[in-house]
């Protein structure tokens, strides 16, 4: 997938200070750089919206619109002293009047594509013990 980009050229409506769940900032980092380039996710209680996955933009989209910007997270807050477990701050484009109103179940909905992805990370593993010297 080529880099999207209209993120960027599209007038915003409104800019909100924003703030990321931990895991699923990392767990999003991650699948970028498994995949070496950009992820479209469909949405799936928002048939007609993808998520456009970007390291340095998450975009959600209308595909009945011509994809065209609804939010999108920017400007993420991720320095050498970013400690793994901490809330990661941003800036969120709101580029609509209602889209605020889509941010829970978009968030919501990458969950579960996450879980799907990756598992619920429900503290399934197990740890193993490393063999005596000896």
């Amino acid at each position: 997938m080529s880099s999207y980009t209209r993120h960027d050229e599209v007038p915003v409506f409104e800019y909100r200070p924003g703030r990321l769940d931990a895991n699923r900032f990392n767990r999003v980092t991650l699948e970028l750089k498994h995949a070496g380039r950009g992820l479209r996710l469909g949405l799936p209680t928002l048939r007609h919206l993808d998520l456009i996955l970007q390291p340095d933009a998450w975009i959600v989209v209308d595909r009945a619109l011509n994809d065209i910007p609804l939010l999108a997270w920017t400007e993420f807050e991720v320095d050498s002293e970013q400690r793994l477990h901490r809330p990661v701050a941003c800036r969120l484009r709101l580029f609509h009047a209602q889209a605020g109103l889509l941010l829970r179940q978009v968030l919501a909905d990458l969950g579960q594509l996450l879980d799907a992805r990756f598992g619920a990370g429900d503290g399934g593993g197990q740890v193993l013990q490393f063999p005596g010297r000896g």
